[in-house]
């Protein structure tokens, strides 16, 4: 089984831009864990936004992306995406947008039109995933996958359920193409009810419990935002939900390759950042199409 090895409590909130107000469970600074190949996760809990008809759509203006791919989960609310490379649309409740950065994009993203209008609960998470030095300047790309299309496996006992956003579980393949091996899966939790996850010895483990309590491998309690960490080694994990378990599971081959990140941009060497950064005052990412 995979050793937990630690717990992290969700830190303070904070701004990103004005629309999304985060708890940072890790970033590319860290070390000393296994986090790789994920980079970053931001959670943006549960929070009522008032409906925001005069000032228009809160959110984040336009920035740049080099070297790694952004993943945006819904739980509630709507995302409006778009970069210079073409791609964009709106997530919604269940939605999951995958763009790979690659070579170097501009992006923006804000509160939907309809629900900057209307308002209501908004809930997501954020991943910063890397991509390995072969692969750091592929072309931009964006996977906008909708909840019609991400697999629902049902597990024994009534347990639960994951939605299979990548990777494969119980022998069913989702449908998100990535760079590296790579599991993600968004999974509900009866209470007192217990799943054991096939995780390969190969892969990190990271486990973000956003509502519920969980117990893993019949002994360490991880709750409601908290995230848990595992040693390297080991194969699959037991889970056992103490209340109704909103669970964000995430396992990947790490990428033994070094990581150098400045703000948005993530490579292998500070002169591949110093370079990233002149080739966007260059004007090398492209801008975004204002409609």
């Amino acid at each position: 089984m995979k050793k937990l090895m630690n717990i992290r409590r969700a830190p303070a909130k904070h701004w990103v831009g004005d629309g999304f107000e985060v708890q940072s469970m890790f970033g590319y600074h860290d070390k000393g864990e296994n986090l790789s190949p994920f980079l970053l996760m931001d959670y943006n809990p549960p929070r009522y936004f008032e409906p925001n008809r005069e000032y228009g759509p809160r959110g984040v203006g336009e920035h740049p992306h080099r070297g790694f791919e952004t993943v945006t989960v819904a739980y509630q609310g709507e995302v409006s995406h778009s970069d210079s490379y073409g791609g964009g649309g709106t997530i919604g409740t269940g939605d999951v947008q995958w763009m790979t950065a690659g070579s170097g994009l501009m992006h923006q993203e804000f509160h939907s039109e309809k629900f900057s209008k209307e308002g209501g609960m908004f809930e997501m998470v954020q991943l910063w995933v890397n991509l390995p030095a072969k692969d750091k300047m592929t072309t931009p790309k964006y996977q906008a996958i909708t909840s019609a299309e991400i697999p629902v496996v049902e597990f024994a006992d009534n347990a639960g359920y994951a939605r299979l956003i990548a990777g494969e579980l119980n022998g069913i393949k989702g449908s998100v193409t990535t760079f590296t091996p790579i599991n993600m899966w968004d999974v509900r939790l009866n209470a007192g009810k217990t799943n054991l996850f096939a995780v390969p010895e190969s892969h990190n483990l990271i486990i973000l419990v956003l509502d519920g309590e969980i117990k893993v491998n019949g002994k360490d309690v991880v709750g409601r935002s908290e995230l848990a960490t595992f040693a390297s080694g080991g194969a699959d994990v037991e889970l056992t939900a103490l209340a109704d378990a909103k669970i964000l599971i995430l396992s990947g081959e790490p990428i033994n390759e070094p990581i150098v990140g400045y703000g948005p941009f993530v490579m292998n060497t500070e002169a591949e950042i110093i370079q990233a950064m002149r080739d966007v005052q260059a004007g090398k990412f492209g801008s975004i199409a204002q409609h």
